[in-house]
């Protein structure tokens, strides 16, 4: 197996840029990583990367290797997907990703209920609230609220999830209760963004009786995660557009108050994406048949 997993690491070096991130990918450290290329790079008689002490990039033949090694692994996933089929015990790395209310707060915490079903499984997560490249970042599942965005994908709807925009009551206070989404866009409200390079929310769309309007709302603060959002409005800094399930106890014990509750922000669905070929493989199937009936309880409404 270690040519193959020698493979595995000259695959994710080359698609993350450095040994440490590869390395870190497959659970390795540096030192080991770089073992890994050297045994690999000796084998084939190649060097497959020109390094610095600043820099690494791929030699011509590395390149070329890259393609086939991928193609040979690829191959390999496959048949171990179909032997596995036959197996009553699913085992194996199930790689996922999701948004950070998302994973914290629906995906995580499913997961050891999997794992005690299937023990020889393992789950590797990474939260963002960032676009990911699914085929790049070596996935198996990537969740998302909204809309997915790749065709090239297989989706999952699992659930609709309801936004809210809400604000505390000290904000409330301070600065008046919007009455209409005009209201929105005049000081001194303050809309709290989720803003992040090519992100999605640069306007909110509400849902009226004229039918959906987009508005290009502003504010004094943004960032790239959700929680600090959140955060932010329970300070009492301003109003936020948040999926319902993420900020439902602020609602309920009265630190969050919703806002403009007839003209709601446009629901949203909670799913995830997936390459075709990887519902092939029984752990992956397992694991979103397990999510797709154990995350309703998160969408209940209310």
């Amino acid at each position: 197996m270690s040519y193959i997993e020698s493979l595995r690491v000259f695959v994710r070096v080359m698609e993350l840029g450095s040994i440490t991130s590869g390395g870190r990918d497959l659970r390795l450290t540096p030192a080991v990583a770089s073992k890994r290329l050297k045994e690999l790079e000796n084998h084939l008689g190649v060097r497959l990367f020109n390094r610095t002490t600043r820099s690494m990039t791929p030699t011509e033949v590395g390149s070329v290797f890259y393609d086939e090694a991928k193609a040979v692994l690829l191959a390999i996933d496959h048949a171990e997907a179909r032997v596995a089929s036959f197996s009553d015990a699913p085992r194996g790395a199930i790689r996922i990703t999701a948004p950070l209310g998302v994973g914290r707060r629906i995906v995580a915490p499913l997961v050891p209920e999997f794992s005690d079903l299937y023990p020889e499984t393992e789950i590797r997560m990474r939260l963002s609230d960032r676009k990911v490249d699914i085929m790049a970042d070596g996935l198996d599942i990537a969740f998302f609220i909204g809309e997915p965005g790749d065709s090239t994908m297989k989706l999952r709807k699992f659930a609709d999830c309801d936004r809210v925009l809400c604000a505390s009551p000290e904000y409330l206070s301070n600065f008046g209760v919007p009455n209409t989404p005009d209201d929105l866009l005049h000081m001194p409200h303050n809309c709290l963004l989720l803003r992040y390079p090519r992100s999605p929310e640069y306007f909110w769309t509400l849902n009226t009786d004229m039918g959906p309007r987009k508005l290009e709302v502003h504010g004094k603060y943004d960032a790239d995660d959700g929680d600090v959002l959140t955060d932010w409005a329970l300070a009492g800094k301003g109003i936020v557009n948040k999926p319902r399930f993420d900020v439902r106890e602020y609602l309920e014990d009265g630190r969050l108050v919703e806002v403009l509750p007839k003209t709601p922000p446009l629901p949203t669905i909670f799913g995830c994406l997936y390459p075709h070929k990887k519902l092939q493989d029984p752990k992956v199937r397992l694991f979103v048949e397990y999510i797709a009936q154990h995350s309703k309880r998160f969408f209940v409404p209310g």
